[in-house]
């Protein structure tokens, strides 16, 4: 049962799961399977892995499905189920079981990442389909899926870390799958080391857990949270930041996002759309307990979404790789998530509705350009397509469904969540409101420019000096179903907004706090975004749709044209604040080490062998050299004697 605390702040209660929950596990147990059969079978499994790895995150979210419509039959307060699998850790005042948690929040996450995982998986069958290594393709993805389960069906900190690490490696593994192209591995373990910055925060937050509340359970430090000073909460609040920043790249931790995109792309849209970047939003709401009592914190998490919404925007402006234009995007609707989650109660529901949309716009959009890439034989430079509608139909009509839905065209799913945070946002605070309504009026314009470089206007792939040898073509029904069903519900998704549904499904989980009025109507705030947004669009139709698009992008460009290239040069920052330095105290470090430390302990010695090797000089074998050094002693002794009688 749930219990409400002061505050509103919903307290963690779960009871214990029997019937259809008992085989919870299976959801986690069956990708994990998967992952295990294809990684360890070998080549023995070449033949049928790819199968055996779709069927499995399919039986995941069949079984997710069932558990989900038996968990609205169940009434409100009821809704929150826990399963014991083992004791985990017991040692000294450490007790830490491996615990699922089922509850609302969990069961939307199960349904995204398993339903949307399984339509990516669908399409990798296509995609991968001449890849020699597409077997251990499968199996980590499935331990991608697996992980990510983990992460969210957790009970406590501790177990949520193994899946969040778990996302680490599956990612690591995905993005430098094609190891033989050196700016694949180099993008992977960008992706690694830049996670582990975050995962800093995150090892430090559970082991303050554990000592400010004894646990790292989240039954008992939401039942203990009011307790706790709002200093300590704070810092937690802040270090769990840290983590989601990594995970969700989000500012100043995004630099690995546009990298990532050297993996095959259905790991694009598993990144990007179902798994790891929505950990972070995921991190952020499930803590809520600790950031509705350490208004600092949320406030920092709002700041930080404010910043990656523009920046990731600016970016998207500028990237002629069809994929990394949409790296940018989810940069900056990852975002607008954040933003929802740091308004607190008001806007956690909120935040969690832009996530579905998201998943469902944003897969579909990377698996369009995966179709547009294999038409065009993995050319991703937007700026040698044009007019390909004509030649790839049901990849442009898919696609146009997911743009429609992430610039926030009326009715389509992304129009209903993100003016809802958009609204949230002017209630709490006017400039932060219109920063939010400025980030939609861009995502109208580079959204548009891909459209228009893509699909419309003349084609550019036979212009002279292309070498004429591309021929676009659409892609087989294994890849183009899987877009059908994304753009079904990039428009539908707006359903679940229906009645206020997701936010009395939600809330038992996040509380339902009301925010103040908004300084204008609520038609007047989707009217204003809608027109700010049509400007955007207004504006990406002068410049790209009425002009000819160049072959070759202009380098005479201002100043905040090649800073958004250069992704507002956030390596460069990284490096003159980070890598640079870093690079320098190491060096340092060695050069003590060999001159000081190495000094210290074989100084000794070596002064030791050098005295040795000055006495071996005398015993050469001569015996004139012995008799001369024999005359030479007594006459000392005979000098030292004659000097102490004169004395």
């Amino acid at each position: 049962m749930y219990a409400f605390n002061e505050g509103a702040i919903p307290v963690v209660d779960p009871t214990s799961a029997d019937g259809v929950y008992s085989l919870l596990w299976l959801v986690v147990a069956l990708p994990l399977a998967g992952a295990a059969i294809l990684l360890v079978g070998g080549r023995y499994t070449d033949k049928w892995g790819h199968l055996l790895g779709t069927l499995l995150p399919i039986g995941s979210f069949i079984l997710s499905l069932v558990l989900f419509v038996d968990l609205l039959g169940r009434d409100g307060g009821d809704r929150q189920l826990s399963q014991h699998l083992y004791t985990w850790i017991q040692t000294g005042h450490l007790d830490v079981g491996m615990d699922l948690l089922y509850d609302p929040l969990s069961a939307l996450f199960l349904l995204l990442i398993t339903g949307v995982g399984s339509l990516i998986h669908v399409y990798s069958i296509g995609y991968m389909a001449h890849d020699p290594r597409r077997r251990r393709f499968f199996g980590y993805l499935n331990l991608f899926v697996a992980s990510m389960l983990l992460l969210v069906l957790s009970e406590n900190y501790l177990g949520l870390f193994l899946g969040w690490e778990g996302v680490g490696l599956a990612s690591y593994l995905l993005i430098g799958f094609w190891q033989h192209k050196p700016s694949a591995a180099a993008a992977a373990k960008k992706a690694f080391v830049i996670n582990r910055v975050g995962d800093m925060g995150m090892s430090t937050a559970i082991m303050m857990f554990f000592v400010t509340f004894g646990s790292t359970s989240f039954t008992v430090i939401s039942r203990n949270a009011p307790g706790a000073s709002e200093n300590e909460l704070t810092i937690l609040g802040l270090l769990l930041l840290l983590g989601a920043c990594a995970k969700s790249a989000q500012f100043p931790l995004q630099a690995w996002l546009l990298d990532a995109m050297e993996g095959p792309t259905p790991v694009s849209a598993l990144i990007h759309a179902a798994t790891m970047v929505t950990a972070g939003v995921y991190l952020i709401v499930r803590s809520n307990f600790v950031f509705e009592a350490a208004p600092n914190a949320q406030s920092a998490v709002v700041v930080v979404a404010l910043i990656s919404i523009l920046w990731g925007a600016a970016i998207g402006c500028a990237k002629d790789d069809i994929k990394k234009g949409l790296a940018g995007s989810t940069m900056s609707q990852i975002g607008y998530m954040m933003l929802g989650a740091g308004l607190g109660a008001a806007g956690y529901a909120f935040a969690i509705f832009h996530l579905l949309n998201h998943g469902f716009f944003k897969a579909n959009m990377f698996l369009g350009a995966g179709s547009v890439m294999h038409g065009m034989d993995d050319d991703v430079d937007m700026r040698h397509y044009g007019g390909l509608r004509k030649m790839m139909p049901v990849t442009f009509l898919t696609f146009a469904m997911g743009y429609l839905a992430i610039i926030g065209f009326p009715g389509f799913s992304g129009f209903w969540s993100k003016d809802k945070i958009i609204e949230t946002a002017l209630a709490d605070n006017w400039l932060v409101g219109i920063c939010a309504i400025l980030g939609a009026g861009i995502t109208g314009f580079y959204m548009t420019r891909m459209m228009l470089m893509t699909f419309f206007g003349e084609k550019r792939w036979d212009a002279p000096g292309s070498g004429g040898d591309v021929h676009p073509h659409e892609s087989p029904s294994v890849m183009t179903t899987p877009l059908v069903v994304l753009a079904a519900l990039s428009v539908l998704g707006g359903v679940m907004l229906a009645g206020d549904w997701i936010q009395d499904f939600l809330a038992p989980v996040v509380g339902t706090g009301a925010h103040e009025d908004p300084p204008l109507p609520a038609l007047a705030i989707t009217t204003i975004v809608v027109i700010v947004v049509a400007s955007g669009v207004a504006l990406a139709w002068v410049l790209f749709g009425r002009r000819e698009v160049p072959r070759t992008a202009p380098q005479d460009v201002s100043f905040v044209t090649r800073a958004a290239r250069e992704e507002l040069y956030g390596n460069q920052i990284n490096d003159a604040l980070v890598t640079n330095p870093g690079r320098h105290l190491v060096g340092g470090l060695l050069l003590v080490d060999k001159h000081v430390v190495d000094g210290t302990f074989t100084g000794g010695p070596v002064a030791i062998g050098d005295l040795g090797g000055f006495a071996r000089r005398a015993q050469n074998g001569f015996v004139r050299t012995y008799a001369l050094s024999l005359l030479g002693g007594a006459l000392l002794v005979v000098l030292a004697l004659l000097a102490v009688n004169l004395a």
